[in-house]
């Protein structure tokens, strides 16, 4: 019998929220970002406005984690819109997913603590 290995659903990361859906917003995720999945720490690119994956270092603002899309999406040659947790929320620190560049728990940390100041709080 074969082995089925089920991914990352929708949402899962989300352990509470803020009443009418106040923690959410209707992000754009950039164009080359490739596959993002559900709960991806995203960064803001200050001169698009749009996100991507944020990564451990940067200078163009995406390098500071502020939300975590709902659902998973392809970027990898076109823009996608999405829902995301954008604020008021608490999230599971275990379903979140990192940029390749955020590889301990330290960058994990520093992640945490800018999810945090955006008013996501990750538990563990």
């Amino acid at each position: 019998m074969p082995v089925l290995t089920e991914g990352p659903r929708p949402g899962e990361f989300v352990m509470s929220e803020a009443n009418w859906h106040r923690s959410r917003d209707t992000i754009v995720i950039a164009s080359g970002s490739g596959k993002v999945a559900p709960g991806t720490v995203l960064g803001k690119v200050t001169a698009s406005g749009k996100y991507v994956p944020s990564p451990a270092t940067g200078s163009d603002g995406s390098q500071t984690g502020v939300a975590l899309p709902i659902h998973g999406v392809d970027a990898t040659s076109a823009d996608v819109r999405v829902a995301a947790i954008t604020r008021d929320a608490e999230v599971n620190g275990k379903c979140l997913a990192y940029e390749a560049t955020v590889n301990d728990d330290t960058k994990k940390t520093a992640k945490a603590t800018q999810l945090a100041a955006a008013g996501i709080i990750v538990r563990n």
